[in-house]
């Protein structure tokens, strides 16, 4: 992997971390991830009449990263609402590099030797992290399933950005996906919805935002064709994530974790060669 793609990938790993502890930390989740949706529709509408139509040969994988990312964004919902963050997270992003590794080797790809144990020691690391929390194994097997779906896109997009401009193809993307919940959150919280506060409203566009960008990078670093290492590297975040939850929630840090959060940077440095 070259070093731009590794730096693209980190950037998008801390981005990462962050939008997704903003829709944890709005206190009524179903309004927060509306938000973010208003988000995907403002900016992905503005790149869609900016940048035009994706080409035809995109459109299969346009819709269907849409529909994957509605199922992802409703499952990781669920995750949050029946987990904790610090356990919810690292389950969801460790699931991933798995099942993208296997997909890749399966579609023919070659994984070398190193990164295939630079996979494994960052996505053992990462699961590490999620040991904890409130073990509601409703919480895990919704943090179980958002991993796949995490890898569904993943190699959806992997391929994708191979025969669309990336802008183009993210713009359409994130305007398909991004009404689904505010129309969810119209039907099932629409008094809330109207009595949200300004710094809630701030909290949840920005959120969404924030991840537009990171997942904007990522996009850019699998046009490298290094979809495998790529989606191990930006399970990263998870490190982060650890952190904020933390700082912020108040859900406990402590010695193991930092020791599995070392675990994940080795993984790192084998990842990179």
């Amino acid at each position: 992997m070259d070093s731009s793609v590794v730096a693209l990938t980190l950037a998008a790993a801390v981005l990462h971390a962050t939008w997704n502890a903003l829709a944890h930390g709005v206190k009524d989740r179903l309004v927060g991830f509306a938000l973010i949706g208003v988000a995907y529709v403002g900016a992905g509408g503005a790149g869609a009449l900016l940048l035009g139509l994706p080409p035809a040969a995109a459109w299969p994988y346009v819709v269907t990263s849409a529909a994957v990312h509605v199922v992802y964004v409703l499952l990781l919902w669920a995750s949050y609402e029946l987990g904790d963050f610090s356990q919810s997270y690292p389950i969801a992003r460790g699931t991933a590099p798995w099942l993208v590794a296997v997909v890749e080797v399966a579609l023919g790809h070659r994984l070398p030797l190193v990164q295939a144990a630079g996979i494994l020691v960052v996505t053992l690391g990462l699961l590490s992290l999620a040991r904890g929390g409130r073990r509601d194994r409703r919480a895990v097997g919704a943090a179980v399933a958002t991993g796949v779906a995490i890898a569904a896109y993943t190699v959806i997009d992997a391929t994708a950005v191979q025969v669309s401009p990336v802008p183009v193809y993210a713009a359409w993307m994130f305007l398909l996906q991004g009404p689904v919940l505010p129309i969810i959150a119209l039907a099932r919280r629409r008094r809330e919805l109207k009595a949200t506060r300004p710094g809630t409203v701030a909290m949840g566009v920005g959120g969404g935002l924030v991840s537009l960008v990171a997942y904007g990078l990522v996009l850019v670093a699998q046009t490298s064709g290094a979809t495998a290492a790529i989606a191990a590297l930006r399970e990263t975040s998870i490190v982060i994530g650890a952190l904020i939850g933390a700082v912020f929630f108040q859900e406990g840090l402590g010695a193991r974790r930092a020791v599995a959060a070392g675990i994940v940077v080795a993984g790192i440095v084998l990842v990179s060669f």
